[in-house]
């Protein structure tokens, strides 16, 4: 029995030797075919990384708010949590003229003088999206939202500039980008409002998470200003504002009231059904809820950012001293909504450069304020040096050393998310 394993052994060894010079003999045949991969190196695993290309809009101010034009490129110094970066390219826009400051033109020489040659896309326009929260809008703010719509019409957008309008609920407006002032005027006559009345949120539908008509209203508005936003970052080499008129965002309004309505639905007393297990589980759940909001806010401004987009948020109410004679309503119930309302329009615009437009009935000086915001500028871009693709939040400190000089920009900005 040994002997016939042993001898089984041996014939499976020969079989191996045998494949294996055959082996050796085909390595030896290809080396001698190409005498290059004798002294080829071995391979060495190739890592890459990826370098962000940041642009940011940079307006920069004298003490007297005049547009500071004659900036070179070493008075500015840029930096990224804090580490400066090298700047790449840094172009001004000045009364609708690209400046190339970074790398001034050439010096003229004597002889023939021929004249520049012209690029047959000028992107020295800009570009307009005008978001309608009608969603958010009463009936009653239609009207007043119609109008700043014109006058953006007549006293900002320019020719040259591209511009485009949406609306979020029932207006059922989807223009793209276009120069047809006619197609902004056919929708100037479209814009409706369609928003919830303060009774018609306390006396609601209330849900585990909160108000579910509002929750609804909220997610579907902030969503489409998301996807404009995404649909900005394709765009390149052009100043990109965002007129976003809606009352704002208040995701636990009129607590009270609902709590007293929630009450006599129940037909228990109010201070029994704040008190009851039950509701204060149900309260615990509309915060979480209230955080996802919260957190769609956020990603809106990020997405901004990304675009190098700066919103001005407009609120159609204007100054508001308390609630309409018919809304059967708490003076200081409406005052919490309004400020909350009115500071998320202000955390949407100051996060993304922009300003906001609330308790105001004349918008014209802040219609201006925007044509001059979108007319002068720097653009300045860098490479940034940090290569962690976990660090997506990069906060921007722009400075110059132009004595007495004020430097608005955007603070910060978010990687896009790995795909």
């Amino acid at each position: 029995m040994t002997m016939r394993i042993t001898a089984a052994l041996l014939a499976a060894i020969s079989v191996s030797l045998s494949a294996g010079s055959a082996a050796v003999a085909l390595r030896a045949m290809a080396l001698k075919e190409d005498p290059a991969r004798q002294t080829r190196p071995p391979q060495t695993p190739t890592f890459t990384a990826n370098v962000d290309l940041v642009q940011t809009d940079v307006i920069v101010r004298d003490a007297r708010g005049q547009f500071i034009a004659d900036l070179k490129a070493g008075e500015f110094a840029v930096y990224e949590d804090g580490v400066k970066q090298e700047i790449t390219s840094l172009t001004m826009i000045h009364g609708g003229r690209e400046h190339n400051v970074l790398s001034p033109p050439a010096p003229r020489r004597d002889g023939l003088i021929l004249p520049a040659n012209r690029p047959r896309n000028d992107t020295s326009g800009r570009i307009f999206v005008i978001i309608i929260d009608d969603f958010h809008l009463e009936p009653a703010q239609a009207q007043k939202a119609r109008q700043i719509v014109g006058q953006a019409l007549r006293d900002l957008i320019h020719s040259g500039d591209m511009f485009g309008i949406v609306s979020t609920g029932y207006s059922s407006i989807s223009e793209q980008l276009t120069y047809d002032r006619q197609v902004l005027e056919s929708a100037i006559t479209k814009i409706q409002g369609n928003g919830l009345s303060p009774r018609e949120v306390i006396e609601g539908a209330q849900g585990s998470q909160g108000p579910t008509e509002l929750r609804h209203r909220a997610h579907v508005a902030l969503s489409l200003a998301y996807e404009q936003m995404r649909n900005l970052e394709k765009v390149q080499g052009r100043r990109k504002a965002v007129i976003y008129i809606s009352t704002g965002y208040d995701f636990n309004p009129f607590a009270q009231s609902r709590l007293e309505q929630q009450a006599l639905r129940s037909r228990v007393d109010a201070a029994d059904l704040q008190n009851d297990p039950f509701y204060r589980t149900q309260q615990s759940s509309q915060m979480l809820a209230e955080a996802d909001l919260v957190q769609e806010l956020a990603e809106l401004t990020r997405a901004a950012n990304r675009a190098n987009a700066t919103i001005y948020t407009i609120d159609p109410r204007g100054l508001a001293a308390g609630p309409d004679v018919d809304q059967d309503i708490r003076t200081p119930e409406w005052s919490a909504h309004l400020g909350t309302s009115q500071d998320s329009l202000r955390v949407i615009a100051e996060a993304t450069g922009g300003f906001a437009m609330v308790n105001m009935n004349n918008f014209s000086a802040g219609l201006k304020r925007i044509d001059a915001e979108t007319s002068d500028y720097y653009v300045l871009a860098y490479s940034s040096s940090n290569a962690d693709p976990l660090k997506r939040l990069r906060r921007i400190e722009v400075t110059t050393t132009r004595p007495g000089a004020t430097v608005f920009h955007r603070t910060s900005y978010t990687r896009a998310p790995a795909r």
